[in-house]
C-alpha cells in the first residue's frame, strides 16, 4: 500500500514499517514545499497507531537530499507546528519524540538541510561507497539553521562538530561512521538489506516498549528547543546579508563554469571561491 505527496511516496511495507522515499529530480534539493509535506508526514507517523518503523530514503542514487535550496531561504515555511516551534524545527523536534524509530537509510550526497533531517532521525545507516556527508553553510557566506550546531556536537563531540561545520568540506561515510556521525557505513551492496532486516526486527517489537525506551534515552540527548530557534534565526539573517549575495553570485558562476561537478564535488568548489 503507497501513499503520494508531490515530493515524497510512503511505502508500507507491513502495517509496523513504511519506508518514506524523497524524490525531488535533478539533485533532489530540499525546498519549501518539501518541508510543508515533511510536517505532515511526522503527522500520520506521530498519529498511526500500529506504526513502529519509518526509514527515509531517496529514488535519487547520487543525492540523498543534495542540500537546502537557499535561492528560496525567504520562502522558509515558519508558521508554528503542533509543538508552536517554527515548522522545520517543529517536525524535526516531533520526529525525534516520536513513539517510532526514524531511519535514514542514506545513498548518494546529503548536505546542509538534508543532513540535518537525517541527523533528527533515530539512526543512520549509510552506503560505503556512494554516501557523501557535508555541512557546506560556512563556505558559502552562511550557518547551519536546522539542527545541525545542536545536534552534531552530540554525536560527534565538539572539535569534530567544529571540524565538519567550520571547515564545510564532504566527508565519506567511512569518516562519518568514525566521527560518530552515522551508526554504520556498510558496503552498499548490503545497506538495503541490513536496513530492512534491521527495520522488520524492530517492527515485530511492542510499540509501547519502543516509544518509553526511546523516551527515556531522550531525556538527556536531545538538543534545546531554545537553541534550534537560535540558529534558525541565525541562519535566516545571514542569507539576507549583502556578502551571502556576493558569495552566492560566485557560486553559481562556478557552477556554471564546472557543471555537474560541482554539486558532486560541492564541498571542495565551495572551499575555492
Amino acid at each position: 500500500m503507497s501513499e503520494k505527496s508531490s515530493q515524497f511516496s510512503i511505502t508500507k511495507v507491513t502495517p509496523a514499517y513504511w519506508r518514506i522515499t524523497f524524490s525531488n529530480p535533478p539533485l533532489n534539493l530540499l525546498n519549501p514545499e518539501a518541508i510543508l509535506e515533511l510536517q505532515a508526514i511526522v503527522n500520520w507517523v506521530e498519529s498511526d497507531a500500529e506504526l513502529r518503523v519509518a526509514v527515509f530514503d531517496s529514488a535519487h542514487p547520487d543525492f540523498f537530499i543534495a542540500r537546502y535550496d537557499v535561492s528560496r531561504a525567504a520562502e522558509t515555511p515558519v508558521q508554528p507546528g503542533p509543538t508552536g516551534l517554527p515548522t522545520w524545527i517543529d517536525l524535526t523536534t516531533r520526529l525525534s519524540q516520536a513513539p517510532v524509530v526514524s531511519i535514514a537509510a542514506v545513498r548518494g550526497r546529503v548536505r546542509g538541510g538534508g543532513s540535518e533531517l537525517t541527523l533528527a532521525c533515530d539512526l543512520r545507516f549509510a552506503s560505503l561507497e556512494k554516501a557523501v556527508f557535508g555541512q557546506p553553510e560556512v563556505p558559502a557566506g552562511m550557518l547551519p539553521g536546522g539542527g545541525a550546531t545542536e545536534r552534531l556536537p552530540l554525536l560527534t563531540g565538539r572539535a569534530r562538530a567544529l571540524e565538519i561545520i567550520i571547515g564545510g568540506d564532504d566527508f565519506d561515510a567511512a569518516t562519518a561512521e568514525r566521527y560518530g556521525w552515522i551508526n554504520r557505513a556498510l558496503p552498499d551492496a548490503e545497506l538495503d538489506d541490513f536496513v530492512d532486516a534491521f527495520s522488520r526486527r524492530v517492527a515485530s517489537f511492542d510499540k509501547q516498549a519502543i516509544a518509553e525506551a526511546k523516551r527515556l534515552v531522550n531525556r538527556h540527548s536531545l538538543p534545546a528547543e531554545a537553541d534550534l530557534l537560535e540558529a534558525q534565526a541565525a541562519f535566516l539573517e545571514a542569507t539576507r546579508s549583502p556578502a551571502v549575495y556576493a558569495r552566492s553570485l560566485r557560486a553559481r558562476e562556478r557552477a556554471k563554469a564546472v557543471g555537474a561537478d560541482f554539486e558532486l564535488r560541492l564541498g571542495h568548489h565551495l572551499g575555492t571561491l
